[in-house]
């Protein structure tokens, strides 16, 4: 066969684009707006807990020995001060990696951030 270098440069943009496409729709991304309406988020009753089940879990996550994204997420001021990312990361769906949140999960934890991020 004798391609010409034209078709060949044609067929690999064609090849890197789809490729491209599947790498971008491995996870399903979206900005994620919350529903702050009701009673406002507590960090021990309604943030806390989503960190330590699907956060903190391990050191490939954001448990002891993590150097992920902002690194250990397993107290109050860790997260408190990384908050602008996990917003972002929550919001967008990034995170957490290996599951999802919740709406109301993702509610918890965007609101209680945009409500000042109290540790009450």
């Amino acid at each position: 066969m004798n391609f010409s270098k034209s078709s060949l440069i044609n067929k690999s943009l064609i090849i890197v684009t789809v490729l491209g496409f599947l790498w971008a729709c491995k996870k399903e991304h979206s900005d994620f707006s919350p529903d702050c309406s009701g009673p406002a988020k507590s960090f021990s009753t309604n943030v806390e807990p989503i960190f330590q089940a699907s956060c903190a879990t391990n050191s490939t996550c954001h448990g002891n020995g993590s150097g992920n994204g902002p690194g250990v997420l397993s107290s109050y001021t860790q997260i408190f001060n990384a908050r602008a990312d996990i917003r972002s990361a929550v919001a967008s769906g990034h995170m957490p990696m290996n599951g999802s949140l919740t709406a109301a999960e993702k509610n918890a934890i965007l609101c209680w951030i945009d409500n000042g991020a109290a540790n009450n």
